[in-house]
């Protein structure tokens, strides 16, 4: 429960994102990601601010006063959606949120609502482990969905300012320009990543396994959500030990001692791949996102593995 708290306080945990003195209109991103193209688009006329760092499971943080404070004066949310941030945002919305940034209204902007969406459920049991009934809503590291979603903030930083519609439409189309020709640079490097092998912590991985056509071979997870098991973690070396496996993929936030474990056991390297950017990223971050992933991956890939 969210305990109580003065104005005065909410006014000063908010300061960073709420002063008058800031520049631009103020949007409240779910995570780095989002805030990072929110800067891409706005330029100097947003001010962005994420409401979780790169080393934050975005699935599990608090609803914290100085969220509820820095939500009180967005004119835009925008959040991965597709579930992800069910834990905490709708609390939030509950709390502070303007009428503008509740869902339906042109204030609230969900990632997932504009893209395709992998993984979705053909059955809902809890007994399957922690799923998102919407599908898997990591949908950032596909990166080809970043254009299609240049545009959507384009379009809802043009509703909410729309002194300054015609830049946010500039900039995205100038991003959009320039992230069609990384985004090629990035499938030339990759193509020889396809079919590359690797067993992943979480279903994080889920759109750049399948942008970049890695082949998943298992999850450190018996189950989403579910933390590893002796019994499953012997099974994983034992098929790790049978089949040709290049890395085991995690986030800077996945607990280390079920791939550092199955690692030791087998030679696997273990890849802590960036996820995301910097909470206070600037433009150019996104750009860095994909290059560094891609360059974490290749020497990989490369490697026999052999001692195993």
């Amino acid at each position: 429960m969210i305990r109580k708290f003065s104005l005065a306080a909410a006014l000063l945990l908010g300061t960073a994102f709420a002063s008058p003195a800031s520049a631009g209109i103020r949007v409240f991103a779910c995570e780095p990601e989002w805030a990072a193209l929110v800067r891409e688009i706005g330029g100097d006329n947003v001010e962005a601010f994420s409401a979780t760092h790169a080393r934050q499971d975005p699935h599990h943080i608090r609803a914290k006063p100085s969220l509820i404070a820095a939500m009180r004066h967005a004119v835009l949310l925008f959040c991965s959606g597709g579930g992800l941030e069910t834990g905490w945002l709708p609390i939030l919305l509950r709390q502070s949120a303007p009428a503008k940034l509740q869902p339906g209204r042109p204030g609230h902007l969900m990632a997932s609502d504009h893209v395709t969406v992998l993984e979705k459920p053909a059955v809902l049991d809890r007994s399957l482990g922690d799923i998102h009934p919407e599908g898997n809503p990591h949908v950032h590291l596909d990166a080809r969905n970043m254009a299609p979603l240049a545009r959507a903030v384009a379009r809802r930083l043009a509703t909410a300012d729309a002194a300054n519609a015609a830049s946010y439409t500039r900039q995205a189309d100038t991003f959009v320009r320039g992230w069609s020709q990384q985004l090629a640079g990035w499938e030339r490097r990759a193509a020889k990543l396809r079919g590359m092998p690797v067993i992943v912590h979480h279903k994080s991985w889920a759109y750049l396994i399948h942008w970049l056509g890695l082949k998943e071979v298992a999850t450190l997870e018996p189950r989403p959500g579910i933390q590893p098991t002796p019994a499953h973690l012997n099974a994983l070396l034992r098929l790790s030990r049978a089949q040709p496996v290049k890395a085991i993929l995690r986030t800077p936030y996945d607990p280390p001692d079920a791939s550092d474990w199955l690692s030791s056991r087998t030679g696997i390297p273990v890849l802590t791949l960036p996820y995301t950017v910097g909470k206070d990223a600037r433009p150019g971050s996104l750009r860095a996102l994909f290059d560094d992933t891609i360059a974490l991956l290749e020497p990989a890939n490369s490697k026999s593995n052999a001692g195993r």
